[in-house]
């Protein structure tokens, strides 16, 4: 049986893969608009990896939906 491992992503890494910008990514959170973060320690915080990435290719799909419209 392989092992799979999971990957987070500090938020740094959430703003390149997403071309957002910190305020965006918590306000779209606050608006429960992207996967909130998973809380490691008192003082860091990271995404997982598939959540950011199943919200990337959600957003790939409605663009390209709405550009064949």
């Amino acid at each position: 049986m392989q092992q799979q491992y999971t990957t987070m992503l500090r938020i740094g890494e959430v703003c390149r893969r997403t071309g957002l910008s910190k305020s965006q990514i918590h306000r779209l959170i606050g608006d429960s608009a992207f996967p909130s973060a998973v809380k490691l320690s008192r003082r860091a915080t990271a995404w997982v990896e598939r959540d950011v990435e199943i919200w990337i290719q959600d957003r790939i799909m409605r663009s390209h939906r709405n550009s064949s419209e």
